[in-house]
């Protein structure tokens, strides 16, 4: 999984929303992208942040570049979520489930002309993704079994590549959408150490990195960047898809990315025409949206809830860097009692969310897996279910030894006043709305919420480097695969932010503690990936859900449907019930082409 904001295009499997950025425009028109004087189909989409790198072996949110700039070796259809060919045009798994042999296509190139073979394949696994001295989020998904050992990797020939799993591991096919990364431009950054004693690699293709360096095997290589501004892509002359009359796919040539200050410029500019896209919709615009649609010549388009969890978490790590707390000792320990967080659920009030800030488009959610996913458990099916009750809340808190004073405040047993601070990401109007209500929601059973918006990679670097936080609101994105969470609910997997673990290639953290039910939850996502019996692994993934309900290291709320809306000249759009206008990107074409200049 990894962080999302506002619209994740991921390929194999999806997942959306993010971040914060800054622009100087208010109603741009295309005009001001055009850089050459030429006639080409351009698309025009926006984004909320500034891309964090252009190297996806580092990567950690989403939306990002790579889903227009790499491909793996099988791919996702979002309309089915059937796996389907991409660089590989066929495999075969052996008779003990623990082999998968896969045959690339012929004539593979990258960006530069160079052949794409095996050897960059075998690579990318065994040189990138699953080297310890690169801390990669894709390490956690790819750790089979108790012993979290890797696939192996091995050259058959230039086009075949064989990967040996140490026992069948269910998840692995689909795990193989990963991105292949090009060998002979990264290798010797992997196998070349910095003064730090780490690979060059992790200083390798930030976003100081000339984007046209970027070497790619996407639909379309990075052109440009300007920060704050814009990222433009172009069409990639050397990708392999080709339609059925022979013609090379995409037929877009070029898409910008505008980066806005926040969704309400980004609607002022699509309503204007400047972008061709306006996706997600916020609840509060899909009325009007509507009302324009046939007069500003687009369609609106609705999905099903959003393939997201959106939810609010607390700081449970008990541990120290250097020997100072992470957590202020005295909130950690009101952090650390389930009957705490379980109050704060009870109340938050779920269903004013949905009618207020949702406008009635939105969903209460109660599981950490989608509903979209074969593995989810509904609450019909024993799931427990947080509905509002300020009263249960507070003899909860009674009952866990916290008390009130005379003006109604919530003290802990030691007479500390109950005040804690969220954050969430600024610019994103929903989630900012939702934790002004979550404030006024505690202080009705005497909390106090200090409330803390921050531009979103400040806030990821809180999650993932300084853990300097106490709670926060945000979304992780899935899709239909639970091991797709491996790296959150593993409890030393990468982005197991709610009790960080100590990773290579950052302080140390001394002292942490992982609850018994923690460790339960990961011991469960290894039986539920080694797991082939289909039955089998829903009944095992059924329990992670009610341990994640019952001890609440999040605390799921609401998510909206998933809208969109497109300008009726972009043709071959097929949106699907996990969201994403552009998720066959390759397919689509525009039929207004634009005088760039």
């Amino acid at each position: 999984m990894r962080w999302v904001d506002f619209h994740a295009l991921r390929r194999w499997l999806v997942v959306l929303l993010v971040g914060i950025g800054a622009i100087a425009l208010t109603a741009c028109s295309p005009q001001m992208f055009r850089t050459s004087a030429a006639q080409v189909p351009e698309l025009t989409d926006w984004n909320l942040s500034n891309p964090k790198t252009f190297n996806y072996a580092l990567s950690n949110e989403s939306p990002n570049v790579f889903t227009y700039t790499y491909e793996g070796l099988i791919t996702e259809n979002a309309l089915t979520g059937a796996i389907e060919p991409a660089l590989a045009e066929s495999w075969e798994i052996a008779e003990d489930k623990k082999r998968i042999t896969f045959t690339l296509r012929e004539g593979l190139k990258w960006s530069d002309g160079q052949p794409l073979t095996a050897d960059d394949v075998v690579f990318s696994y065994q040189d990138i993704y699953t080297n310890p001295a690169i801390p990669t989020p894709i390490q956690d998904v790819l750790k089979i079994g108790k012993d979290r050992r890797f696939p192996t990797v091995r050259k058959v020939d230039d086009r075949r590549v064989e990967f040996t799993t140490p026992e069948p591991f269910a998840p692995f096919l689909r795990i193989t959408g990963i991105p292949i990364m090009p060998k002979h431009a990264l290798e010797k950054a992997v196998k070349t150490k910095g003064s730090d004693g780490n690979p060059l690699f992790l200083s390798t293709w930030g976003t100081d990195t000339n984007p046209r360096d970027i070497i790619c095997n996407g639909p379309y290589v990075l052109d440009a960047y300007v920060t704050s501004q814009r990222v433009i892509f172009k069409k990639n002359p050397y990708y392999w898809r080709k339609d059925t009359q022979g013609n090379s796919q995409p037929y877009i040539e070029r898409i910008v990315w505008s980066i806005v200050e926040n969704r309400d410029t980004a609607l002022l500019q699509f309503r204007s025409g400047g972008l061709d896209l306006s996706e997600p919709i916020r609840p509060e615009d899909f009325e009007l949206l509507k009302r324009e649609e046939r007069r500003g010549r687009f369609t609106v388009y609705m999905g099903g809830p959003r393939p997201i969890t959106t939810f609010m978490s607390f700081n449970l790590n008990q541990g120290r860097r250097n020997g100072k707390p992470l957590v202020d000792p005295v909130k950690s320990r009101w952090f650390n009692n389930v009957s705490f967080r379980q109050a704060v659920a009870y109340a938050i009030d779920r269903e004013k969310m949905k009618n207020t800030i949702y406008r009635g488009l939105g969903t209460l959610i109660n599981s950490t897996l989608i509903p979209q996913s074969p593995y989810y458990l509904s609450p019909e099916q024993g799931l427990k279910v947080y509905n509002y009750d300020p009263a249960k809340a507070r003899q909860l808190l009674l009952d866990a030894g916290f008390k009130y004073d005379s003006k109604g405040q919530l003290l802990d047993s030691e007479g500390n006043r109950v005040r804690f601070t969220l954050m969430t990401n600024a610019g994103n109007t929903i989630r900012e709305q939702m934790i002004s209500q979550i404030r006024q929601d505690l202080a009705k059973i005497g909390m106090q919420v200090d409330l803390r918006p921050l531009n979103f990679n400040v806030l990821l670097d809180k999650l993932d480097n300084t853990l300097d936080w106490e709670a926060y609101l945000l979304a992780m994105g899935s899709g239909r695969e639970p091991n797709d969470g491996a790296n959150i609910w593993l409890p030393n997997g990468s982005s197991h932010n709610f009790n960080f673990p100590s990773l290579p290639g950052r302080p140390p953290i001394e002292g942490r503690v992982v609850a018994d039910w923690e460790a339960e939850i990961g011991r469960l996502f290894i039986e539920g990936a080694q797991e082939l019996d289909e039955t089998k692994r829903k009944a095992i993934y059924a329990q992670t859900q009610k341990l994640t309900q019952e001890y609440l290291p999040w605390i799921p709320l609401v998510v909206e449907r998933i809208m969109a809306a497109a300008r009726d000249h972009i043709e071959g759009i097929e949106y699907p019930e996990l969201g994403g206008v552009v998720w066959n990107i390759h397919e689509l074409k525009v039929t207004d082409q634009r005088i760039i200049d």
